[in-house]
């Protein structure tokens, strides 16, 4: 069976908006920034500046997605949206790294800040933030691409607020490196969220299981069909955020081929209803075909009876 659809529009128009308010946040800041001497704010700049990237890339990678599959490529581009997410985490780990630097400069040689022009910057991009997050509250909890785009203006928006914090400090004691102390802080929100993003992405791109759905759960499941011998060579993977794909070699009890259609279609209805997974590759057996090779399962098939079928065979797929 092969059903997987997306609407894409809504997002793809959040993506836009969110574009736009993220792409003016970003020339307050810089320009802000600067004037006052900030590294704080400059430093949530530059986190503005990959937000405005990577909701572009996220947006470029939601239209690409929305491509229907052809000869080339028979899964789509699901993919796509993955690494725009692998490529934001990269991203935030290079900046993370020269404000880190530059923070050390300033720790080592503090320099003056215009503590109310900071302040009036920060309230301004927080206002932002907040708005953008807001836009894009709605996304899928399952798309990796549009949550590492949330993720992104929601740090960026708990960055904000330490700044304002950080701008009241200076302005009521005058201590000037709060400001480098204050980037440090940012960069580790940062690097936690980066490190999440790039960790979910990369599972997706060696097809590990999804999480939350454990292997010998979903054999389980499919063995309590009715008819159902064993399950073996059960393969699980993620082929985008979302798109969950399943195969797997089911041994059937001794029946008339037309009773396999209600097994099939059992299978199919528990598999989406208890783990949500639509695409599904399945092949029945009334013989073992002999490749049970499931190392993480030391070799041994998941049986759903203490039985084992060794009736003649015929195959079945969808």
């Amino acid at each position: 069976m092969h059903a997987h659809e997306h609407n894409h529009e809504p997002m793809g128009r959040r993506f836009v908006l969110a574009l736009g308010i993220t792409s003016v946040v970003l020339v307050a800041e810089v320009v802000g920034g600067i004037l006052s001497n900030s590294l704080a704010l400059l430093s949530d700049a530059g986190h503005v500046f990959l937000d405005v990237f990577a909701l572009a890339l996220s947006y470029a990678a939601l239209r690409l997605a929305a491509l229907p599959a052809d000869e080339n490529h028979t899964f789509g581009f699901h993919r796509a949206k993955v690494l725009a997410a692998l490529a934001n985490s990269l991203l935030l780990f290079v900046m993370v790294f020269f404000i880190a630097r530059e923070a050390w400069e300033r720790w080592l040689n503090p320099r003056a800040i215009n503590s109310g022009l900071m302040l009036g910057v920060a309230v301004v991009g927080l206002a932002a933030n907040l708005l953008v997050a807001r836009v894009l509250r709605a996304h899928d909890e399952d798309d990796l691409n549009a949550r590492s785009a949330f993720w992104h203006v929601l740090g960026d928006a708990l960055a904000s607020v330490g700044v304002i914090g950080g701008a009241i400090l200076i302005a009521l004691t005058g201590w000037y490196v709060v400001d480098p102390i204050l980037s440090v802080l940012i960069s580790v929100l940062i690097l936690g969220g980066a490190w999440r993003i790039f960790r979910e992405s990369v599972h997706i791109l060696v097809e590990g299981s999804p999480a939350g759905i454990r292997t010998r759960d979903v054999a389980a499941t499919i063995g309590a069909v009715p008819g159902v011998r064993n399950v073996h060579d059960l393969h699980i993977w993620s082929v985008g955020p979302g798109y969950t794909s399943l195969s797997a070699h089911v041994v059937l009890e001794d029946q008339a081929l037309a009773q396999t259609q209600g097994i099939m279609d059992a299978i199919k209805q528990r598999l989406h209803e208890q783990f949500g997974i639509e695409h599904t590759t399945v092949q029945f057996e009334c013989n073992h075909c002999g490749q049970c090779v499931d190392a993480f399962e030391g070799g041994v098939c998941y049986p759903a009876t203490a039985a084992n079928g060794s009736q003649g065979g015929s195959d079945a797929q969808t």
